[in-house]
């Protein structure tokens, strides 16, 4: 992807897979997930889906690190970090995003780009400018973010995971309050980064992205994986559709 292979290039061995295995989060008596598997494989896009409630979150906080799991593994490039801190995790080359914005808003809109460059050593300028580019976002670089709308806000969080160089991003609903152009921008450059060889995996709710976006799809219910496949078979999947109100 122009522009982009330098900044992130995780290729041969820098790439890296991002595997569930078995993995189970309880809150009191109730399993939010029920031994799930689930492999987010380098230079794919693999989408996570279900209707509210199916665990989807829950799921994605323990690959990421917000939570452990009560039971079985999290692995990143074989690398077993089911018990690794967030801050570890981002090491190895694991970024998210999430459903709820977060970001500094006293800080400039390129400053918030920077704290995700300097998660890695040298030449944070250079990627902080990069990212700010690939999203579209060098107009507003210098205004605080705290008074940006919610798409360039998005796009914004988007950006500083970018900068960083992960090996595996996580986006949860990365599109939600994105206009149409900002839409199409953001396809493009995660289309981009999966030729890359990037391994992403996203929750999302719009149907209609997932089968533009995906390779594959894990999709859940109540906690469990109901269907797991290529993207076409598994949106057109009886039980996917009755579990996802689709």
């Amino acid at each position: 992807m122009t522009g982009l292979r330098r900044v992130t290039a995780p290729t041969g061995p820098l790439a890296a897979r991002l595997t569930a295995r078995a993995v189970v989060r309880r809150y009191g008596g109730i399993e939010a997930v029920a031994g799930v598997d689930l492999v987010a494989a380098p230079g794919r896009v693999t989408a996570l889906i279900g209707p509210n409630g199916a665990g989807k979150s829950t799921l994605f906080d323990c690959l990421a690190g917000t939570a452990r799991p009560d039971a079985g593994r999290v692995l990143l490039g074989g690398r077993d970090v089911t018990r690794l801190p967030v801050h570890e995790r981002v090491r190895l080359g694991l970024a998210r995003t999430f459903q709820q914005i977060a970001v500094f808003p006293t800080l400039s809109v390129a400053d918030n780009v920077r704290v995700g460059a300097e998660q890695r050593s040298g030449a944070a300028d250079d990627r902080t400018a990069r990212a700010l580019a690939v999203f579209g976002l060098g107009a507003v670089a210098a205004e605080p973010a705290g008074g940006q709308p919610t798409g360039v806000l998005r796009l914004l969080e988007l950006a500083r995971a970018l900068a960083g160089e992960p090996r595996v991003l996580l986006l949860d609903e990365p599109a939600a309050g994105l206009d149409t152009a900002q839409t199409a921008r953001l396809l493009t450059v995660l289309r981009g980064l999966a030729d890359d060889g990037m391994a992403l995996l996203l929750v999302e709710h719009d149907p209609d992205l997932v089968s533009e976006l995906a390779d594959t799809v894990y999709a859940m219910a109540d906690g469990r994986m109901v269907a797991a496949g290529p993207t076409a078979a598994v949106l057109a999947d009886p039980r996917v559709i009755r579990a996802w109100g689709r």
